[in-house]
């Protein structure tokens, strides 16, 4: 993509890559840059520090954690943790489906839909945010107060909200979602291996044992995440989806004498004249040091989230055969490739795309055999089986049996699309009372049957999609068979669409090239449920598989 005149916003603006990658998209003459950051502070002095690289770019800024709703994004997460009214909406907007309300609510929803941008490059290292609450150790000790009958039900949902995986999905159904209502046309993700390119054997921890749980599960994290871009990248409508994966310390910012900063704070000098006895060195009252009223100040090499080093310590951390280090302007050199369509070789989706093992040519011959075989034992038994409702979704089954009955009831496409809905029903309706075998079949299998008038039911003693209150009728749709009027009219519809897509077929294109769908239904075919039913998948669930 050019990326002149272009919208990109960087997220995580003020981090050494994202500072990075604006000097280099700065370079390119967009049409604005917006840097999003957690701290108001830094976002504005890294727009303050592009200044001489903005040329005629408009640089804006945004801050606050866009993991959360734009009403709680300034406060800080510990804050809204704390707050039991805030705690509610995170754990509702975590806990329920994605609707319109929690998307509206998300901060990083409302950034995408404010600015729209062209490309965006999320350069947070969101493993790290997610993993390094130390759940396993949350978790022992609400089992520890559970055991002693004292935990409450505020330890249970800050116990929950620090869950990573349902934190991750849920960020990632609102960064999908979002992207695509934006249009964006190139989403670049800057990735972790959580370990700096080291194995099980890291020897960095924060004094915990080796290999460190915290550690794997930022590892966890970022190997989950690669795996969720590896399927957005795959979905019809989402952006080009790339993911750069360090493997090595970044590094660095600046080199300089000064105070310290340990999280943005220096760190205050403090002395112990006199030894204390261990007894009592560490004691709830033990106080046996002294500030001296100065921060500690060094020389030191800023390496960005990983704090400021002092030189042995990046002299050991950058070692051979330790973690090494890549600067952030390679990094951002292979984001901005990636952006402009140059492939660098490191994006780790297309890593994935070449290296995983998709369909196959013998797969694809052997299938016909498989169906003929089966089609064979099904008129040798006399049988019709249609679905068991084993690999799921229920509404692949409802689709199924549904399709079923139109062509028990109709021969072909043509005549199902000159079919009226109410003579449908009722013609569905009187097979399902009068076949025994096919209404037993539909019901052992855990799928409803939903009768005419929408107010009776046919079950068995497992449903796979029960109806709950206040609404049972909204289970219909997705897993039970409905022979109600309105669903028969649908796939009267839909055999009305399959005509017009078989027309518009014969009118734009020669019918023997291989640019011909050999897959398309013809109106004089007979009802084929499984076609069907992938036609739906396809057409209105927009389900298509776009890589092999």
């Amino acid at each position: 993509m050019e990326l002149r005149d272009r919208t990109v916003m960087i997220l995580g603006g003020s981090g050494l890559v994202g500072q990075a990658v604006a000097r280099r998209v700065l370079a390119a003459s967009p049409r604005r840059v917006v840097l999003v950051a957690l701290f108001e502070e830094e976002v504005q002095a890294a727009a303050a520090s592009l200044e001489p690289h903005r040329g005629r770019a408009a640089i804006a800024v945004e801050w606050g954690d866009v993991f959360l709703p734009a009403a709680l994004a300034k406060l800080g997460r510990g804050t809204v943790v704390a707050s039991a009214e805030h705690r509610a909406v995170l754990l509702h907007d975590l806990l329920s489906e994605l609707t319109e309300d929690a998307l509206g609510r998300s901060f990083l929803a409302q950034l995408l839909m404010k600015y729209r941008p062209d490309a965006v490059v999320d350069s947070i290292n969101t493993a790290t945010a997610f993993a390094y609450q130390d759940v396993v150790q949350a978790a022992r000790e609400l089992l520890e107060r559970a055991a002693q009958e004292t935990a409450d039900r505020a330890a249970v949902e800050q116990l929950t909200l620090a869950i990573e995986l349902p934190r991750l999905i849920r960020h990632m159904q609102i960064l999908a979602e979002g992207l695509r209502r934006a249009e964006t046309k190139v989403y670049v993700k800057i990735g972790t291996s959580g370990t700096g390119g080291m194995g099980f054997n890291i020897p960095y921890t924060h004094s915990e044992q080796r290999p460190s749980r915290p550690l794997l599960m930022k590892s966890a994290v970022a190997g989950a995440h690669s795996l969720l871009l590896f399927l957005l990248g795959r979905t019809p409508g989402a952006p080009a989806t790339i993911e750069i994966k360090p493997t090595a310390t970044i590094a660095w910012r600046e080199i300089r004498f000064g105070p310290v900063r340990r999280k943005g704070k220096p760190i205050p000098l403090v002395d112990c004249p006199e030894p204390v006895s261990l007894a009592r060195a560490f004691g709830p009252d033990a106080r046996p040091w002294r500030e001296l009223g100065r921060p500690l100040e060094g020389v030191f090499i800023d390496v960005g989230e990983n704090g400021l080093f002092a030189r042995d310590e990046f002299e050991t951390v950058t070692a051979l055969g330790q973690m090494e280090f890549i600067t952030p302007e390679e990094v951002a050199d292979y984001a901005v490739m990636e952006i402009e369509g140059r492939p660098t070789g490191r994006d780790i989706v297309a890593a994935l795309d070449a290296a995983t093992a998709g369909p196959t040519y013998r797969a694809g011959i052997l299938r016909s055999h498989a169906i003929e075989r089966l089609r064979a034992l099904e008129e040798h038994s006399k049988t019709r089986a249609v679905a068991y409702e084993m690999l799921g979704p229920p509404r692949l089954t409802k689709l199924l049996f549904e399709a079923f009955l139109c062509s028990r009831l109709r021969p072909t496409v043509r005549a199902l699309a000159e079919a009226q809905a109410k003579g449908l029903a009722a013609e569905a309706h009187a097979l399902v009372q009068q076949d025994g075998a096919l209404r037993s079949h539909i019901l052992s299998v855990g799928i409803p049957i939903l009768a005419p008038d929408g107010e009776r039911l046919y079950r068995g003693s497992l449903v796979v999609v029960p109806g709950e209150p206040p609404d049972p009728l909204s289970a219909a749709p997705r897993g039970w068979v409905d022979l109600r009027p309105e669903q028969f009219g649908i796939w009267i519809k839909r055999a009305k669409e399959m005509m017009l897509q078989a027309e518009r077929r014969r009118l734009l294109a020669t019918d023997s090239g291989s640019d011909y769908d050999w897959t398309g239904i013809g109106p004089d075919e007979a009802i084929a449920p499984s076609r069907f039913a992938t036609w739906v998948f396809h057409y209105e669930d927009r389900g298509e598989r776009i890589k092999r």
